[in-house]
């Protein structure tokens, strides 16, 4: 049952290939073209962008509280029913109902702060929040390439593991040719023969596999570029064309997280709550307005209204001083509100900025570990391979057993997925390391 599954995957992985194929040419991608890729057309990116004109026009709404601001201002009242009026001439009561029909009044008004500490410090809030936006996408950027660059690196991995298991089976498919001569002339058992079956059948599973493992790697890939899927793409290069640099030491001390982004949101955030507590304090400061309009007002009953006459104008300009006295302790509550949330920020921060330092502590050991690894699995399959080409002659003249040979391939095999694994984890682990450092440059876009 689980052969026939596989058979399956098997034949599916290889029709999406065909399909690819049939559709155009192959784009062979390097990382940077992979990264230039992502940076221009993935999605996330493009709305960090957006978030960062957002914030921009915010600004510039904020700003333009500064300026005077004019409104054309319009109203009508039609009285349903008069206001009466009683009063008193020499002893007697006269009832007067006084108003009239109609009433407009219509113009232009204009006011505009002349002092006012809360406005001018909401503006500096807005230039930071401006800069926090920025930071975001920067910080969108740096999560995108690193997400990119791990997967660029999952599709080497999994391109070398299968032709590595295309290896060992077409060494498997070799050998039982070699069993099959010999069965036919009568040198070697049946149980070789059998033998010498299984090891090919076992060896096409991780073929399968590992083929649909490349096909899964690249489609990831291309999610993360923004492309469509159907495009038929490649990466270029090896894990080996990386191993230089792995010889490159780090010294603990010289790791800054100057231009990690996360401290630097965390830094923003914490000057933008110290405005914030600032703006309410200052909701204690008088403040001054200039207000001034230019108005006509009308008044007539019906058939009057519309007359030239009953139209007059009336203008006025002026300051307004507001002093607040008392407002039930809200803007002291406001207050002590904008401190606790300041004093939490920066116990978070703290705390952050301890987690990050125990991730590069344990990126480095996740890189020297894989360094080890690379070495000794290095050195290791230099002598699994001498050891499976002497399995092989060993049993061209009689001497050996397709049980040596089965043996010295399958730690072959081992030792060449572990120097991979090894050179992908070391890899993996640099990304890290550069993200939580804020090493990456980008294009401005």
């Amino acid at each position: 049952m689980r052969r026939l599954i596989l058979m399956i995957g098997f034949v599916a992985a290889s029709l999406t290939l065909s399909a690819q194929e049939q559709q155009g040419d192959k784009l062979l991608l390097s990382l940077e073209q992979a990264l230039q890729i992502a940076l221009s057309e993935n999605p996330t990116i493009k709305v960090a962008d957006q978030q960062i004109e957002i914030k921009r026009y915010a600004k510039k709404g904020t700003y333009a509280s500064l300026y005077p601001q004019i409104d054309a201002t319009a109203s009508y009242q039609r009285v349903i029913k008069k206001q009466t009026m009683s009063m008193d001439f020499g002893g007697q009561t006269q009832t007067i109902k006084v108003g009239s029909d109609n009433s407009f009044n219509g113009g232009i008004a204009m006011g505009m702060p002349v002092v006012n500490a809360q406005l001018w410090q909401s503006l500096k809030l807005s230039a930071l929040d401006v800069e926090l936006a920025v930071e975001k996408a920067r910080s969108s950027r740096l999560d995108m390439v690193e997400q990119v660059t791990n997967a660029y690196y999952g599709v080497l991995l999994a391109k070398e593991s299968h032709a590595l298991f295309q290896r060992v089976y077409d060494n498997a498919v070799e050998n039982n040719e070699i069993v099959k001569k010999k069965y036919d002339v009568g040198s070697v058992s049946e149980y070789d023969m059998v033998s010498s079956n299984v090891s090919v059948q076992n060896a096409l599973p991780n073929v399968i596999e590992s083929e649909y493992a490349v096909v899964l790697a690249l489609w990831h890939l291309k999610a993360l570029l923004g492309i469509d899927l159907d495009k038929n793409i490649d990466v270029a290069g090896s894990l080996m064309d990386y191993t230089s640099v792995l010889d490159k030491s780090y010294d603990i001390s010289q790791l800054s997280l100057e231009n990690n982004t996360t401290l630097k949101q965390l830094d923003m955030q914490e000057e933008m709550l110290q405005k914030a507590v600032k703006i309410q304090k200052l909701a204690n400061v008088p403040s001054l307005s200039i207000n001034a309009a230019y108005l006509y007002t009308a008044l007539g009953n019906d058939g009057k209204f519309f007359k030239k006459e009953a139209w007059n104008p009336y203008s006025y300009a002026g300051l307004q001083l507001n002093i607040p006295i008392f407002a039930g302790s809200k803007r002291r509550a406001a207050t002590r509100e904008a401190q606790l949330n300041l004093s939490s920020l920066q116990l978070q921060r703290e705390n952050a900025e301890r987690q990050l330092r125990v991730g590069i502590i344990q990126y480095l050991n996740n890189m020297q570990s894989s360094v080890k690894k690379y070495y000794a699995s290095a050195a290791t399959v230099g002598q699994a391979q001498r050891s499976y080409d002497i399995a092989v002659k060993r049993y061209d003249v009689g001497r050996g057993t397709l049980v040596d040979i089965d043996n010295s391939q399958v730690a072959l095999t081992q030792a060449e997925l572990s120097r991979n694994q090894s050179i992908y984890n070391f890899l993996t682990a640099k990304v890290s390391l550069d993200k939580v450092l804020g090493n990456y440059e980008f294009e401005n876009k």
